[in-house]
């Protein structure tokens, strides 16, 4: 086939461009846009000879796209409005403007692009912006579908899930069984039954959480974890179609393990709460853009030194003084993922780098607002068959 031309809208530290080359389909990004300045510093640092935009997508004309004449659109708009932890603005947060602005020049194009992709955070199935999308796509004339996926489906030891809607120009549906796993499809509750409402897929994910029926009644353990959490998390570890975390590691005389150590304030304050592997686990919880500054539902931590047993550690802490419970909880050696190790994680290849003056909080930060390299992968693979 002919090498498609791919325009990569919030193009970021090039996640998407990653997966792209990983899918082997022929291609060649024909523009690249993003305002962050960081983010522009990686990209052009990964892919210098991607002509690299920085300015905003509604600066950006009817006639701007035309002269690109893309046969794909790769996207990954801002997820702040639709984030479980956020506002959920949705439509009305200024920060969805530009993907809004998308649509409206979508359907007058000259020449319509033959495959969509976008990426967002879980809680855009249910949003305006999403019933936006996808009345305008199919007016189009494009044939929808859509699936919920977190790297664990891919093999990869990671949490991370994720909204994917792939369009195509044609008479026959996408597969988007991308693993062996079932799949299970839902309604949207606010569909119709017409048939011509695209399916959204949802891969089982044994990472989701409990609700809080579940939760009631749980005995706790230790480190604030109930029985229903350890039992998930070893079922987790049991499953042998994801890799082990120590396959992502760095090698460790590579690693100034002393930089990534946490801080004793930090093992203090927050001991009860890290959700901590070792290197043989097959799980680890989502990296998000605050990993290495915040610590609550940032990343997991790993455990270096193997010789201790974390419930001896956590079982009895609050009896001791702070300086026991200190000298306790460094007996574990608990560190940071290093950056080029969340990367791993999440599915960049060896040739990704940073340029020497982004700083590690910057890394983690890109990194925290990225994807998953492989499950994009296998996903333009599909829809590009």
């Amino acid at each position: 086939m002919e090498p498609l031309r791919v325009l990569e809208l919030y193009s970021g530290i090039g996640g998407m461009h990653f997966a792209l080359k990983e899918s082997g389909i022929p291609a060649q990004v024909v523009a690249a846009v993003d305002i962050n300045t960081t983010a522009n510093q990686i990209y052009r640092h990964n892919f210098p000879g991607t002509p690299l935009w920085n300015k905003t997508i509604e600066g950006l004309t009817l006639d701007d796209f035309n002269k690109l004449s893309f046969d794909m659109i790769l996207m990954s708009p801002p997820c702040q409005p639709f984030t479980r932890l956020g506002l959920q603005g949705d439509i009305a947060d200024p920060r969805t403007k530009s993907f809004l602005y998308i649509l409206d020049l979508l359907p007058r194009l000259c020449r319509l692009p033959r495959f969509i992709l976008l990426e967002n955070v879980k809680g855009f199935e249910s949003s305006s912006a999403r019933g936006r999308l996808v009345t305008t796509l199919m007016k189009c004339g494009y044939t929808l579908q859509e699936i919920m996926v977190s790297p664990t489906s891919v093999g990869i030891p990671n949490s991370r899930l994720r909204y994917f809607l792939m369009a195509k120009i044609s008479t026959e549906n996408v597969c988007t069984q991308i693993s062996s796993k079932n799949c299970e499809a839902f309604r949207h509750p606010a569909e119709s039954d017409s048939t011509e409402q695209p399916a959204v897929l949802s891969l089982p994910h044994p990472d989701a959480c409990q609700s809080e029926k579940e939760m009631q009644g749980c005995h706790v353990l230790f480190k604030l974890e109930t029985t229903m959490d350890a039992q998930r998390k070893m079922n987790q570890n049991r499953d042998l179609s994801v890799r082990q975390i120590q396959d992502f590691l760095e090698p460790q005389m590579e690693v100034h393990m002393e930089h990534y150590l946490l801080p004793p304030k930090t093992l203090l304050r927050y001991a009860l709460i890290l959700d901590i592997v070792r290197p043989t686990c097959r799980r680890s919880v989502c990296f998000t853009k605050g990993y290495g500054r915040y610590v609550e539902g940032t990343g997991s931590v790993l455990q270096c030194c193997m010789e201790t047993e974390l419930e001896s550690v956590f079982r009895g802490l609050d009896q001791y003084s702070e300086e026991e419970k200190l000298q306790q909880l460094l007996k574990l050696k608990l560190r940071y993922f290093t950056p080029r190790e969340v990367a791993n994680l999440m599915g960049f290849p060896q040739n990704f780098s940073f340029p020497e003056q982004i700083h590690t909080k910057q890394r983690y930060r890109v990194l925290g607002n990225s994807l998953n390299v492989v499950v994009v992968a296998k996903l333009l693979q599909q829809l590009v068959s």
